[in-house]
């Protein structure tokens, strides 16, 4: 099984050929891939590219604890990059489908810049999902650790919750992020983002990533973040948002059409030992 590992801002991901899958691709064998300490160790799995009458490309996106995902900023920015450094995209311009919709990647020259155009955020309930009444989800209020905390929720083809806070920490996102991504208000669980605004321009970001837990970088919650900071109206259309592991650059339309660009860098490419795929009693111990 070849694989391709790549980051985008610290978000790393492997990118492997369906052709490659020469053993059961199964939860509990992409919770093994994706553990830290059992395999090679990743936020996530790209696995693609598929055939779709949709786009130039079908992808499908796993989580570290084996289940799949709609959609990912920083993922689809590494799957663009690796399409062309692997030759299938001849153009540095073109289409890719994943379960969240259809989006169109720029890639630079170099390969090591990507403009991703995400597609609409919608913040209706029915969207989303969110529970109860049909509504935009603005300025609710979720009783997390005792604490009552103020939040939006979004999807830009996957669900997140933004919480608006003063100074957030990675703290911040391990104290809160689990149970806000299990709140059964989320019936599909959500990607959770805290917020601070820091002028009209610029905005900070703590993320807790379904399906990942803590990370260090997501092009859809930075989507989603600065789409409702431009809806609260606390920014303007350009937003520049920083992580831990750098910052994406956002454009936020009046229709709430959001486009991010931000680097990708190749790590290395590599093949798992065939005693990896042995089924080992320690690797059972990869987290959920």
């Amino acid at each position: 099984m070849k694989f391709s590992k790549y980051h985008a801002l610290g978000n790393d991901y492997l990118v492997i050929r369906p052709q490659e899958l020469q053993v059961g691709f199964n939860q509990e064998l992409i919770r093994r891939i994706c553990h830290r300490n059992y395999g090679p160790g990743s936020d996530g799995i790209l696995l693609g590219p598929f055939e779709t009458p949709a786009a130039d490309y079908g992808l499908r996106i796993f989580n570290p604890d084996g289940g799949e995902a709609e959609k990912s900023g920083n993922g689809l920015r590494i799957f663009a990059r690796w399409l062309v450094d692997q030759g299938f995209a001849k153009e540095r311009t073109f289409t890719v489908e994943t379960r969240g919709g259809v989006v169109a990647c720029i890639v630079s020259a170099d390969g090591r810049f990507v403009k991703v155009e995400m597609g609409r955020v919608s913040f209706d309930s029915r969207a989303i999902p969110v529970s109860g009444p049909a509504r935009e989800v603005l300025r609710e209020t979720i009783a997390v650790n005792g604490e009552s905390l103020t939040y939006c929720a979004a999807t830009i083809g996957n669900p997140h919750c933004v919480v608006l806070f003063e100074e957030p920490t990675a703290n911040t996102a391990r104290r809160y992020g689990p149970a806000i991504e299990r709140d059964e208000r989320f019936p599909n669980k959500t990607n959770v983002q805290f917020m601070q605004v820091l002028d009209r321009a610029n905005i900070r970001i703590e993320i807790w990533e379904r399906g990942a837990g803590y990370t260090l970088a997501s092009g859809s919650s930075s989507v989603a973040a600065a789409a409702v900071a431009r809806k609260l109206g606390l920014c303007d259309g350009n937003i520049q948002v920083h992580m831990p592991g750098g910052q994406l650059a956002i454009e936020v339309g009046s229709d709430f059409y959001v486009s991010q660009s931000g680097p990708v860098s190749k790590i290395y490419d590599g093949i798992p030992a065939p005693e990896f795929f042995e089924n080992e009693p320690a690797a059972q111990g990869a987290p959920a």
